[in-house]
């Protein structure tokens, strides 16, 4: 049995050795995309604050790791077609592999908006080790750069780029940070944490175009835009919003989201939606093909529907259950659940399950502006269904574990309404029910 893992990320590389725990005899192949050891892109930002250096980033750090599990890692093969009445499998570079049982792990790509001047020099994503390298030769201390998205991973790119000492300006087209994490409230908060460290944050704004300082300059009278300072000698770049500012920059990093890698699958017969479309045991559409990882459509816990929850635990989760179930075991995927946990400049946000709450549902929450502190808590019925939380860090662990056991809550979602911080008392209360 040849078992083919495309993708070398935190799922592929947990399908790869849960592969080889559940076949010792069958023939491992772990194919990545680039020129790196496997590793995971959430390590990336420690990176490019100094704390690691890049093998930090590797998700095995042993040099014969994989060797030794009989699995032959394939680097920078990236796949252009799926051909599954052949079961091959084609490259880019020309090359092309037979498999007896796939797994599609390609994970994201980072999205590049259609806006003139991004392809220009200085202008990089934060996704893959070799966009850490070109931003770190870049982002000196006191360089004016500019993000592009406030979304998570913008967050995570934001905390990173602060860390390195420069002059940071991050535009986002959303009414408030992290929209798809925090409501209007928490993302506020956020929003006004940054600027108190000196960040500044223009919400409902958008990058228009982008060009070289040069060319600026070459508009003579007629180059109305106000710029926000004057151009130091080491901006190359010229960034128009759609409020009409002009912003100097020497760095400008896109975060504007992310896409499935499934151009590949093109005519291959695997369903896509939003990523492609696995059952409960991480099956496509096409047998013999499984899906996990941030490319994969897969159950929600909370919606009992299918999403994409591109975060490292669900993708590692994902790859697991795909590697029994291609091995030959019967193993249901449980679901995943929605969960957010983020570190900016130093304030703590989270947000778990149907953070937005339910229609019909009720919910109660509690606000510090002056503290930075937030806590609000969604219900259906008697059982806590999502929740958000600024800057109470101990309520993390027992919020998530009400939420994704279902526990009903009886007499305690009205304490937890008149007083949201006893959400461990609750927890101890009706989890230890006799």
């Amino acid at each position: 049995m040849h078992y083919v893992v495309l993708g070398a990320g935190p799922s592929g590389v947990v399908a790869a050795e849960t592969l080889r725990k559940a076949d010792p005899t069958g023939t491992i192949t772990l194919v990545s995309g680039e020129n790196e050891p496997p590793y995971s892109r959430m390590a990336i930002p420690y990176v490019l604050t100094g704390k690691i250096g890049e093998a930090g980033t590797h998700l095995r750090k042993g040099e014969d790791h994989y060797a030794a599990r009989g699995i032959d890692v394939r680097v920078n093969a990236r796949a252009t077609a799926l051909m599954p009445d052949h079961k091959r499998i084609d490259f880019a570079d020309g090359s092309h592999m037979k498999y007896d049982r796939l797994l599609v792990a390609t994970g994201a790509r980072p999205v590049r908006p259609p806006i003139p001047g991004l392809n220009l020099k200085g202008v990089h994503h934060c996704w893959t080790l070799e966009d850490t390298r070109n931003i770190i030769a870049l982002a000196e201390p006191g360089t004016h750069v500019v993000l592009m998205g406030a979304g998570f991973i913008g967050c995570i790119v934001l905390e990173a780029l602060a860390a390195r000492g420069v002059q940071l300006t991050v535009v986002e087209m959303g009414d408030r940070m992290v929209p798809r994490m925090m409501n209007p409230i928490a993302g506020t908060m956020i929003r006004r944490w940054c600027e108190a460290k000196g960040i500044r944050v223009l919400t409902n704004t958008k990058i228009k175009a982008l060009q070289n300082v040069a060319a600026e300059k070459s508009r003579g009278i007629f180059g109305f835009l106000k710029r926000r300072e004057p151009t130091e000698a080491r901006d190359t770049l010229d960034v128009e919003l759609d409020s009409g500012e002009m912003l100097s920059a020497h760095l400008v990093v896109v975060s504007a989201g992310v896409a499935p890698n499934v151009d590949f699958l093109a005519n291959s017969g695997v369903k896509v939606d939003r990523g492609i479309m696995v059952d409960r045991y991480m099956r496509t559409s096409v047998n013999d093909v499984f899906a996990a990882g941030d490319v994969a459509q897969g159950y929600d816990f909370s919606t009992k529907a299918h999403d994409v929850h591109a975060i490292q635990p669900t993708a590692s989760e994902h790859g697991r259950i795909a590697a029994m179930n291609m091995a030959g075991h019967n193993i249901q995927y449980n679901g995943s659940l929605q969960m957010n946990v983020l570190d900016t400049v130093g304030l703590i946000s989270s947000s778990f399950g149907l953070w937005a709450g339910v229609d019909g549902g009720d919910s109660v929450e509690i606000v510090d502006d002056a503290n930075y502190k937030y806590l609000n808590l969604q219900f259906a019925d008697d059982v806590l269904v999502g929740g958000t939380a600024i800057g109470v860090t101990q309520h993390v662990g027992v919020m998530r574990g009400l939420i994704q056991t279902g526990t009903k809550l009886g007499p305690w979602k009205e304490r937890l309404k008149a007083d949201p911080h006893r959400l461990m008392e609750a927890y101890i209360a009706r989890t230890h029910l006799t």
